[in-house]
C-alpha cells in the first residue's frame, strides 16, 4: 500500500519539518523575537535535507545517493557543533542574538536536532550516529506524510504568527508541540500492540525467528504492513489496530536468494544490505537482477528498485548501479488503504 507515494517522498515531508523547526525556535526566545525566531527555525529545520546538493556533486551512483542521504547532515556530533557554531557567529554580530543569547542558543540547537529525530521515526532510516558505521536508526512508527501529526504543528505555527508577542503566541507553540508530540508517542504504542500480533501470528507459521518490520500504512497510524524473511523469500500482511481481530493473513513471495549471495560481496549489494538491513527483494527483470527496498512500497512494487547484476553465462558480473521505476496506482491503492482500515477481509 506504501506504493501510492512517488518514490522521491523519502524523508519526513519538508512542512512537517519546517513548522517543527519554527514551533521549537519560537518557543525558545523572547516574545519579541519570536516571529523572526519562526523564520529561523523553518528554515534550519529544512537545512539538513540539503545534503542531497553536495552529495550530488561527488557522485551520481543512485545507490551511493540513497545510502548517503541523512548521514554527516543529520549526525547528532555534528548538528550540535554546527549549531553552536552558527550562535556563534550571529552573537558577534549583535542584534537580537546578542540581546537573548541563552534563548537563540536553544532555538538553533532545537530547529537542527530535532529534524534527525522526527526523520528517525519514519522506516528510511537516519544515521544518527555518523560517522559510527552502525546501521541508520528506523524506528518506522509513522509515515513519511502523516496529517496526525503535522496538523497541530500548523495550527500552533500559524496561530502564533497572528498572536505575535502577546502570551497566547506561546501558548499555541507549546500546544501544537505536546499535541505532535503525543501522536508521536501513540504511534509507539501502535506500534508496540501491532509488533505484539505479528509476534502470535508469525510464531503459528514457524516464523517467530524470522527478521521482521512494521510500519504503517500511507497517512495513519491505524493500518499496518508487517513483513517477515523466509529462506527463499519473505511473507507480507497487514494489522488494522480498528477492524482486525484474526490473526495476520500473511502472502508468501519468492525471492532469487541464490542470486543475491552470488553478488553479495558487490560495493552497491553489500551497501544496500547494510542500509536495509538485509529487507530485500531480487527478481530478474530482464537478464538483469534488480533489488528492491522491501520497507518503502509493497508487493510487486516498491520505491527504490536498483538493477545490481547482469547475466555472465552460468554466473553474474556485478554492473554500476541504476535505478528503476515502474508505474504507481496510487488513486486505487488510498480507496483500498481506507476500506481496508475499517473492514476485516474475510477468512481465507
Amino acid at each position: 500500500m506504501n506504493r501510492c507515494v512517488p518514490p522521491r517522498m523519502r524523508t519526513m515531508d519538508s512542512l512537517s519539518q519546517l513548522l517543527l523547526g519554527a514551533a521549537v525556535a519560537g518557543v525558545a526566545v523572547p516574545a519579541a523575537h519570536r516571529r523572526v525566531a519562526m523564520l529561523a527555525g523553518a528554515a534550519l529545520g529544512t537545512l539538513p535535507d540539503l545534503d542531497s546538493f553536495p552529495i550530488g556533486l561527488f557522485t551520481d551512483d543512485p545507490v551511493a545517493l540513497m545510502t548517503l542521504h541523512r548521514g554527516f547532515s543529520h549526525s547528532l556530533f555534528v548538528l550540535p557543533l554546527l549549531g553552536w557554531a552558527i550562535w556563534a557567529f550571529l552573537r558577534r554580530r549583535g542584534g537580537r542574538v546578542a540581546q537573548a543569547p541563552k534563548g537563540w542558543f536553544w532555538a538553533i540547537q532545537l530547529a537542527l536536532v530535532t529534524h534527525p529525530l522526527l526523520d528517525a521515526f519514519t522506516v528510511y532510516g537516519t544515521q544518527l550516529l555518523w560517522p559510527l558505521a552502525t546501521p541508520p536508526v528506523m524506528w518506522s512508527t509513522v509515515f513519511i506524510i502523516d496529517p496526525g501529526y503535522t496538523l497541530w504543528l500548523l495550527l500552533g505555527v500559524v496561530a502564533a504568527l497572528f498572536a505575535g508577542v502577546r502570551p497566547l503566541a506561546r501558548h499555541a507553540l507549546v500546544a501544537g508541540l505536546a499535541l505532535s508530540s503525543t501522536y508521536l508517542g501513540w504511534s509507539l504504542l501502535a506500534k508496540t500492540m501491532v509488533e505484539r500480533e505479528a509476534e502470535r501470528s508469525l510464531a503459528a507459521i514457524g516464523l517467530q525467528d524470522a527478521p521482521r518490520f512494521s510500519v504503517p500504512m500511507p497517512f495513519n497510524t491505524l493500518l499496518w504492513r508487517v513483513v517477515a524473511m523466509t529462506p527463499d523469500g519473505f511473507v507480507e500482511g497487514e494489522h488494522s489496530l480498528v477492524a482486525d481481530a484474526r490473526p495476520i493473513a500473511f502472502r508468501h513471495h519468492a525471492s532469487d536468494v541464490e542470486a543475491l549471495a552470488a553478488v553479495s560481496r558487490a560495493p552497491a549489494v553489500a551497501r544496500l544490505q547494510w542500509f536495509n538491513r538485509g529487507f530485500m527483494k531480487a527478481q530478474v527483470r530482464d537478464g538483469r537482477l534488480v533489488l528492491s527496498d522491501l520497507r518503502m512500497g509493497a508487493e510487486p512494487d516498491y520505491s527504490f528498485n536498483f538493477a545490481v547484476a547482469e547475466r555472465d553465462g552460468g554466473s553474474w558480473r556485478a554492473i554500476p548501479p541504476e535505478q528503476l521505476a515502474w508505474p504507481w496506482e496510487a488513486r486505487r491503492r488510498l480507496a483500498q488503504m481506507w476500506n481496508r482500515i475499517w473492514k476485516e477481509p474475510p477468512a481465507a
